[in-house]
């Protein structure tokens, strides 16, 4: 095997796999248990308590992992967080360390043979290091070198664009919004972020429909909700806390919906941990459960569709909202004929459902006034991903329910700030107004060609036509699509940066010369010239509100992201007329060019202050669809799945594991699916397994299939479970190398990992 596949992908190794029953609640005192497991582990009970007071409480720190909103009003004392932002904490917190010394004695090499989850319990970096061309190991620098090596880099390239400046979602509001301005300043666009791998989609159909790419619901809504159908979605493990909102749908007399190809335990009965007399007798969340195939998402809402018109048509008035469609709404005849082109029993056919459970859907949605539509990655990451979005448009728009309470679209967004990201600025594709503000505000001009979104990013590295790669956060070798591809892409470039936390995967793919620069952590201090600081993000319902650290930073050497930006923007740009350090000395100077520079701001620094925060203005939640090109709400033609499996092929989604935060792994358990110690498996239907002549755990290899060209990724345990037959789920990042660069969803080029060819072979 060669040097780059050794480095590119997780070991091929096994940690000797147990599988347990699947449990039939969620969270209760074994994700108590867990939390404080972790929490002793890492940082001790005493402190680790400490820590838990603060998290997501109006005077503490918001969690480094989900955007799930707080409460507006009041907050459970010490359990306002999940089991896994309990874990995220504590690894932030943790007591290990990576200093300088253990980088001089452990190798590139060395770390690369290392999983994921071990390199990520390595701990917290403590200096800034460098890996110099040809070294196999990276040394200290010190800050002002580290930032003077990635000035001359970047002035030493032929255009700006040929570089690449990657955001993830835990970045601040600060942050973010003098990162992208440094950028453009510099002189691109070349903003891609972790929206563009999740819910660029969303992003997408929602501007397109509805004129604003975020979801229109508060967290109120969902006591108000008749209904509430969750799409595509595991919220027990990536988002628990929308659980204890679910519950509060059923106790004030609403219904839940339930959508995805795996059972998921926590929307079937959720054990709430804020309440100690919910710990040992849950509540059932799920009042019917359509166990759909893979990306036949379309399909399904079709059917339904056609259901309600069937209802409509017999007795007219009594489904749809005509006050609303006409006054609100444009294109219902046209999707009204298209949709009457489909036949109803070829679109359950594909879904794989029984007609009859399609019907109870179809009859509680015809009887339902109010309206949540949530959805999450499984609807996202498709061919056809911006269809799912728009035919849940569609519906929701039938029957009215955007636009007042208890009703609205509901994408449930994953790192922590990453709707607040984009709101600062951090897109590929800025719109005129938002440059024409900076422009006005900083006195440049700025780029006006849309830059490079991940994809692109890929590509443009992998050709040599981007050459100095840096990443605000993330683990971009370990998220991205294609690993092998993606490995040569960074190993193309001249420089690479990563400003993290904590060690990962993508520090040991690196370029000619690497630099990882240490930041501080949500829960930490961050002292600048006047004082101590807080930040500001914005949580998934659109609520901006700060977050101000407790922690003493783990080491002297840490600099805050903010602080980070400036000390490259001072070593890149001669000619710039903002004074980068002044802006760092009080994060309220940069808030207040927030304010003059992106609408919804105003009174900023006020009104952050604030206990809780502030909504930013957002147009469909009041029923003012006038941004769409028509001025109204759309409605939209969408086609089904196109994907056409032969003979001996399933369709592959991956999926992350309990004990998983996007690319952060925090054990080796997948509790909640019965999986123990091991994340090299692949979920498989058992009468699959029976017709390929597979038996539970034999090891398999497996093969993906894109146009004409085949991916492998070898010595995956098959696992039975409960999922539609030809469908298969997997964990990544181990199984990323097998999804395509070039498969991506029309219109917002996500990688479509969720809807992956593959062919199943037993490993010789």
């Amino acid at each position: 095997m060669s040097k780059k596949k050794t480095v590119a992908q997780p070991p091929e190794k096994f940690t000797g796999i147990q599988l347990t029953k699947v449990p039939a609640s969620a969270a209760g005192i074994k994700a108590i248990r867990s939390t404080f497991k972790h929490i002793k582990e890492e940082v001790g009970i005493v402190k680790g308590i400490g820590l838990l007071s603060k998290i997501n409480q109006k005077d503490g720190f918001d969690c480094p992992g989900c955007a799930w909103p707080d409460p507006d009003a009041k907050r459970a004392f010490l359990a306002e967080y999940c089991e896994n932002g309990a874990k995220a904490i504590a690894e932030e917190a943790t007591k290990n360390r990576v200093s300088p010394l253990f980088f001089a004695s452990h190798s590139v090499a060395e770390l690369a043979k290392l999983s994921d989850y071990e390199i990520g319990k390595k701990g917290r970096i403590t200096h800034p290091v460098l890996l110099k061309p040809g070294s196999s190991h990276y040394e200290k620098i010190s800050w002002q070198d580290a930032f003077d090596l990635i000035g001359r880099e970047l002035n030493a390239l032929s255009s700006p664009n040929e570089a690449i400046f990657y955001t993830s979602g835990r970045t601040s509001n600060e942050a973010a919004f003098l990162y992208q301005l440094f950028v453009r300043q510099f002189g691109t666009n070349n903003l891609p972020d972790c929206s563009n791998m999740c819910h660029e989609s969303s992003g997408a159909a929602l501007s397109e429909t509805l004129g604003i790419g975020k979801g229109s619901v508060t967290l109120d809504d969902f006591n108000h909700a008749d209904l509430v159908i969750v799409m595509g979605q595991n919220p027990g493990t990536n988002h628990p806390r929308m659980l204890s909102a679910l519950a509060d749908t059923k106790k004030n007399g609403g219904k839940i919906i339930t959508v995805n190809p795996l059972p998921e335990v926590g929307l079937l009965e959720f054990r709430n941990p804020q309440k100690p007399l919910k710990w040992f007798s849950g509540e059932q969340l799920t009042d019917i459960f359509l166990q759909v195939k893979i990306n036949e998402d379309v399909s399904l809402l079709k059917a339904i569709l056609l259901l309600l018109i069937a209802k409509e048509e017999a007795n007219p008035g009594s489904i749809f909202d005509h006050d609303f469609i006409t006054q609100k709404t444009q294109g219902l005849d046209q999707f009204l004929a298209d949709l009457k082109r489909y036949d109803l029993d070829e679109l359950i056919e594909n879904t794989g459902l029984d007609k009859s459970a399609v019907i109870e859907a179809a009859n509680l949605i015809a009887t339902s006034k109010k309206i949540i539509i949530c959805w999450a990655m499984g609807l996202t990451q498709h061919k056809n991903a911006v269809d799912n979005i728009r035919e849940i448009v569609n519906l929701l728009l039938l029957k009215g329910s955007i636009g007042k309470k208890g009703a609205g679209t509901c994408p449930v967004r994953g790192h922590s700030n990453v709707q607040g990201d984009r709101t600062m600025g951090i897109w590929e594709k800025p719109k005129d107004s938002f440059l024409d503000a900076l422009e006005k505000e900083f006195k440049f001009n700025a780029p006006r060609d849309h830059g490079y979104d991940v994809v692109d990013a890929i590509e443009a590295m992998h050709s040599k036509k981007a050459k100095v790669f840096i990443a605000m956060g993330g683990n971009f070798i370990s998220a991205t699509p294609d690993t092998e591809v993606t490995a040569e892409a960074l190993q193309n470039c001249e420089l690479t940066v990563h400003i993290s936390t904590k060690l990962n995967r993508s520090h040991v793919i690196h370029g000619r010369q690497a630099l990882i620069l240490p930041c501080l952590g949500r829960s930490e201090k961050d002292a600048q010239e006047s004082g101590e600081q807080f930040v500001s993000v914005e949580n998934s319902m659109g609520v901006v509100h700060q977050s101000t650290g407790h922690l003493a930073p783990l080491s002297e050497e840490l600099l805050s992201e903010p602080a980070i930006v400036a000390g490259i923007a001072e070593a890149t740009l001669q000619n710039s007329k903002v004074v980068w350090s002044r802006l760092v000395s009080n994060y309220d100077f940069i808030r207040d060019k927030i304010e003059a520079t992106i609408p919804g701001f105003d009174n900023y620094n006020e009104r952050v202050r604030k206990k809780g925060g502030f909504y930013l203005p957002n147009n469909s939640r009041k029923g003012d669809f006038a941004p769409t090109y028509t001025g109204k709400a759309n409605f939209t033609i969408n086609a089904i799945s196109d994907v056409k499996l032969e003979k001996n092929q399933f369709i592959m989604m991956t999926i992350r594991t309990h004990d998983q935060y996007n690319t952060t792994i925090y054990g080796l358990n997948d509790r909640y699916r019965g999986v123990l110690n091991e994340r090299r498996i692949v979920f498989m239907n058992a009468q699959d397994m029976t017709e390929q002549g597979l038996q539970k755990l034999d090891t398999v290899d497996l093969i993906s299939h894109f146009n004409e060209t085949q991916r492998v990724a070898k010595k995956f345990l098959v696992v039975p479970y409960s999922i539609p037959r030809q469908c298969t789920a997997t964990y990544f990042p181990e199984a990323n190398v097998l999804v395509p660069l070039k498969s991506v969803a029309h219109t917002s080029n996500t990688p479509a990992s969720k809807t992956v060819v593959i062919s199943i072979e037993k490993s010789k």
